[in-house]
C-alpha cells in the first residue's frame, strides 16, 4: 500500500512540474489570448520573451492591442524594448497580494533594473493600493504620477509567473531617450577593460566588419587583457592574417543575444566566422546564472555585460575562444604507460627457479597515474584515468541540475509518503 501510495504521488508531482515548466513560457501564455498579441510580438521581437522564461517569480504587466502604437511608431526597438522591460516585475504579485500591499505601497524592481542603465529608481515601479479597490502603477522616480491601473488578472502559476493587465504603459521620459545611433564599439571595449581585443579588431579590419553586420544584429564576445597573458593561449603573431581575423570574427555572432538568450539556446550556434570550409560554431552551457561558451577547444565564462541595446550585445569572456578548426579538438587525455607485465613463468620441469629471479605478482588494481609523462605524450595531458572516470568534472557540473532537481523531488515525495504512512 505504501509503495502504491508513493509511486502514485511520484506521478502525480512529475506531471505537476512537467506542467508548470510548460506553462513558463510566456510567448505560449499569452498566444492564448489574442487581444495581446502585439504585446507578445514584441517580447519576441525584442529577446525579452527568453529572458522572462528564464527568471522566476516574475510579473508581466501586459497591455492591450493598440495601447503601445504611440510608443512604437515613433521609437526605435530599443527605446520600445526599455518600456517592455518597465513591464516586467522581478516578484509574485496577483490580485490578493496587490490590494494587500503593506504600508499601501511598494518599489518592485523590474527586468530594465537590471541592464545597468537605469539610474536612482528608474528601475523600479511604484505599485500603490489606491481608494475605493484600485491598484496604480507609476515610475519608482519620486514624484512620478500613477497613472496606470491594475485592470484584471490574466494567467497565473501561483507563485512562478503572474500576468495581469495594466490600463496604460509606464513610460517616464528618461526611458524615451534613444541611444545614440553610432555606438563606437572599439571604445566601449577599451572602457571595459579589453584594449588587446580592440587594438586587434581594429588593426586587422573586423571592426569593419563588426559595424557592416550591427543593422541585422550583432554579439560580441570580447576577452579581457588579462586573457591574453593566460598560459597556453597561442601567439597570435605565429599566425597567419586570414587565422587571425578567424579568430577574431569567431568571438562574435550574427544576431542580437542577450543574455537571456543565451541561457534558452540549445545545440551549436554559429559565429561570423562560419563559412562553408568550416563550421566555426560554439555551445553554450548553463549553470544557475552562470553562462559559458564552450569551443570544443577550451570553455570561457561570460563575464560581464558591456551593452545590451538592441540590436548590439557586448559582453566580456574570461578566455581567448580557440575554434577547433585552427587548433583541433580538445586535447585528449595523454594514455598512460603500458603495465609491464612480466610472462608468467613456465612450469619448472625439474626444480622451481630462484626466488630472486621470479615474476613479481601483477596486481589486479588498475595502473596508478604516471609521475612523469611517457614520449611523445603532452606534457600536461591529463592520464588515462581521467579520460574514464566518472566523477564530478566541470563539464558534468553543466549538465546537472535537472537531474539534481529530479533527485530532489524524488527524496522530498518520497520523505513526504514516508511521514505520512507512519
Amino acid at each position: 500500500m505504501a509503495a502504491s501510495l508513493t509511486l502514485s504521488l511520484l506521478v502525480v508531482v512529475a506531471l505537476a512540474a512537467v506542467s508548470i515548466a510548460a506553462a513558463t513560457n510566456i510567448t505560449e501564455i499569452l498566444a492564448g489570448y489574442p487581444e495581446y498579441s502585439e504585446f507578445n510580438t514584441l517580447l519576441s521581437q525584442t529577446k525579452l520573451a527568453d529572458e522572462i522564461n528564464s527568471r522566476e517569480p516574475v510579473t508581466v504587466c501586459v497591455l492591450p492591442n493598440g495601447a503601445l502604437s504611440s510608443f512604437t511608431g515613433k521609437y526605435p526597438l530599443s527605446v520600445v524594448k526599455n518600456i517592455l522591460a518597465l513591464h516586467v516585475l522581478l516578484d509574485y504579485f496577483d490580485a490578493p497580494k496587490l490590494h494587500k500591499i503593506s504600508e499601501g505601497s511598494v518599489l518592485s524592481t523590474t527586468l530594465y533594473q537590471t541592464t545597468g542603465n537605469a539610474d536612482g529608481n528608474l528601475g523600479f515601479v511604484n505599485i500603490t493600493d489606491l481608494k475605493g479597490g484600485k491598484v496604480g502603477f507609476g515610475s519608482g522616480v519620486a514624484g512620478s504620477p500613477l497613472d496606470s491601473t491594475y485592470t484584471k488578472s490574466v494567467k497565473q502559476i501561483p507563485y512562478n509567473v503572474s500576468v495581469i493587465e495594466v490600463s496604460k504603459a509606464i513610460a517616464p521620459a528618461a526611458v524615451l531617450t534613444a541611444p545614440s545611433a553610432d555606438v563606437n564599439i572599439t571604445a566601449l571595449l577599451v572602457k571595459a577593460g579589453c584594449k588587446t581585443f580592440a587594438s586587434l579588431i581594429v588593426s586587422n579590419g573586423v571592426s569593419k566588419v563588426y559595424e557592416s553586420a550591427l543593422d541585422k544584429g550583432l554579439t560580441i564576445f570580447a576577452p579581457n587583457d588579462e586573457a591574453f597573458k593566460a598560459a597556453g593561449v597561442p601567439d597570435l603573431s605565429t599566425l597567419s592574417n586570414a587565422e587571425v581575423v578567424s579568430i577574431l570574427q569567431y568571438h562574435a555572432l550574427a544576431s542580437y543575444a542577450p543574455i537571456g538568450t543565451l541561457k534558452q539556446t540549445k545545440g551549436k550556434i554559429s559565429t561570423l566566422a562560419t563559412n562553408g570550409a568550416g563550421k566555426y560554431d560554439l555551445s553554450v552551457k548553463t549553470a544557475g546564472d552562470s553562462v559559458s561558451l564552450d569551443t570544443g577547444v577550451d570553455s570561457s565564462r561570460i563575464a560581464s555585460t558591456v551593452l545590451d541595446s538592441t540590436p548590439l550585445c557586448i559582453f566580456t569572456v574570461d578566455s581567448l575562444l580557440l575554434p577547433v578548426e585552427l587548433f583541433g579538438k580538445a586535447p585528449s587525455p595523454a594514455p598512460g604507460p603500458a603495465p609491464e607485465t612480466s610472462p608468467s613463468p613456465a612450469p619448472a620441469a625439474d626444480a622451481p627457479a630462484p626466488e630472486s629471479a621470479a615474476s613479481p605478482t601483477p596486481t589486479l588494481s588498475p595502473p596508478a597515474p604516471p609521475t612523469s609523462s611517457p614520449d611523445g605524450a603532452p606534457s600536461e595531458g591529463p592520464t588515462a584515468d581521467s579520460q574514464n572516470s566518472t566523477s564530478d568534472n566541470a563539464g558534468g557540473v553543466l549538465e546537472a541540475p535537472a537531474t539534481m532537481k529530479t533527485l530532489m523531488l524524488t527524496v522530498s515525495v518520497s520523505l513526504f509518503a514516508f511521514v505520512f504512512m507512519s
